[in-house]
């Protein structure tokens, strides 16, 4: 079984000079939680993160998460954070890893679609290990049936996120340019990035 762990996250970061919340281990949540952070680093990005195992488990989506079923997005695995991590906005400082500003630009709540499933109940840290998640999303953006499925092509921290063919998909939608702007504080990243400047 994959257990949360957040060794890798906390030797990254010099909690001195970022705002990032150090974590700490908690038990999981009743209803578990995801978070979609846009990401201006080196390069504009979408985090994906889902509640797991008392943590937060993270993929890092280039092109951020469609409402199209007919789009794979590559989303490349990386570190466990912690889940206190589902409130950060803010910039990370020059020189410290992930240098850049952080939105929250949606989360919610998510079930196990795996778990509600006839044939088989699986639960999420086995959807993870076996590397094909289906959850269902409740979030302030994106609602609905996503699935995420390990490449296992020679690197294994490639996975896609594509969007499950339910009445939430739609082909015409495409909130990552028409809906930019923060669900925690309706902030753009640029105004994140002057109001932290300020500081």
């Amino acid at each position: 079984m994959s257990k949360g762990n957040l060794k890798k996250y906390q030797k990254k970061r010099d909690f001195k000079k970022t705002k990032e919340p150090k974590g700490s281990a908690r038990g999981s949540s009743d209803q578990p939680i995801f978070v979609i952070q846009k990401h201006d680093a080196r390069n504009l990005h979408y985090d994906f993160r889902l509640e797991i195992d008392s943590v937060l488990k993270s993929w890092a989506v280039p092109k951020g998460p469609s409402t199209d079923p007919s789009e794979k997005r590559l989303a490349i695995l990386t570190e466990d954070h912690p889940i206190e991590y589902a409130e950060f906005e803010g910039t990370i400082p020059e020189g410290e890893y992930g240098a850049g500003t952080v939105m929250v630009w949606d989360k919610g709540t998510y079930r196990n679609l795996k778990e509600e499933s006839e044939d088989e109940s699986i639960s999420m840290e086995e959807a993870f290990d076996s590397g094909h998640l289906t959850v269902y999303l409740e979030g302030e953006k994106l609602r609905g049936g996503y699935a995420l499925i390990d490449t296992k092509r020679g690197k294994n921290d490639q996975w896609l996120l594509i969007k499950i063919d339910d009445e939430q998909a739609d082909a015409r939608r495409n909130p990552v340019s028409t809906e930019p702007d923060s669900v925690l504080t309706g902030r753009s990243i640029e105004r994140i990035e002057k109001e932290e400047s300020k500081d």
